[in-house]
């Protein structure tokens, strides 16, 4: 036991020894209840943590079920909205050549020769003697000699050309070969001097001729086609090829047969049908020979 003095001078505890530390008052009843306001708090925390954890994962199950976000960095353009189809282009109708529609230019005259096309073909028709031929394109003409020299040979192989008669025959060669006659392409003053010094024709600038070893194309007359034929030029090519051709075959010229009737490819269909229809083959096509009274 200790005594008195040592009772008095030792220090206080329990309650009294906080009293005299707090001036003497006890603790109130409020600071008493703080641990369990903290709990509380704690609580509120972690449940607003839980609710906004629960909104997180709901907003990312939507934006799983409905696709990317326009606002994410890494979501995909949105998808454009369908548009009804664009309507349909109207349907063009190519237009009816012209037998005047060119780009190649005619000059009066030209060098007066010939560039001769190396193009060989084939042998049409059922003649037991082809007439070989070679095409010349008066040079420095827009005119491709090889292109002509094709050009001639589909009109001369064509159902309804001469070859229709199994007498005929013709065959292209080309430069150097040996041949029958020369088809060429000359500017109107050439072919005018190739057609006076051939049979004495004045051509003037206008048209083509036949003459001993061959025939002469008019430029003009090969770029522009007629007046008086309605239809593509390369059916009035056609026309010119037949005529002079069918003058090389013995064939004299003819007339119109009457009114409304094909003209004979032997008449002279640029001067006037005379009610005639304009016509560019030999046959018609039912393969009879298209003719007329001697002109």
């Amino acid at each position: 036991m200790r005594s008195v003095r040592e009772r008095q001078s030792a220090p206080p505890t329990g309650g009294r020894a906080a009293a005299r530390r707090t001036g003497g008052r006890r603790p109130s009843s409020r600071r008493r209840a703080r641990p369990r306001r903290r709990g509380r708090a704690l609580l509120a925390v972690l449940l607003a943590v839980a609710v906004l954890g629960t909104a997180a994962f709901l907003r990312a199950e939507l934006r799983d079920r409905d696709g990317p976000q326009r606002n994410a960095p890494d979501a995909r353009p949105p998808r454009a909205a369908p548009t009804s189809a664009p309507p349909p282009a109207p349907t063009r109708t190519a237009p009816t050549p012209s037998p005047t529609r060119t780009t190649i230019e005619v000059p009066e005259r030209g060098s007066g020769t010939f560039d001769t096309a190396r193009s060989s073909g084939e042998t049409v028709g059922e003649g037991s003697r082809p007439l070989r031929y070679v095409v010349e394109v008066e040079e420095g003409l827009d005119v491709s000699p090889s292109e002509a020299a094709e050009e001639i040979a589909d009109i001369l192989g064509a159902p309804r050309g001469w070859t229709h008669d199994p007498a005929n025959a013709f065959r292209l060669v080309g430069a150097g070969a040996p041949h029958d006659l020369s088809i060429r392409i000359a500017t109107p003053a050439t072919a005018d001097a190739l057609c006076w010094d051939g049979i004495g024709q004045d051509t003037g600038g206008e048209y083509n001729c036949e003459v001993p070893g061959g025939v002469v194309v008019n430029l003009r007359r090969w770029v522009e086609g007629s007046p008086t034929f309605d239809g593509p030029i390369h059916d009035y090519r056609a026309l010119i090829i037949n005529h002079e051709m069918g003058h090389f075959l013995g064939h004299s010229h003819m007339t119109c047969a009457g009114e409304g009737r094909l003209a004979p490819v032997m008449m002279q269909q640029i001067k006037g049908l005379n009610g005639c229809v304009a016509n560019a083959w030999p046959y018609d096509e039912d393969g009879d020979l298209v003719t007329g009274p001697a002109a």
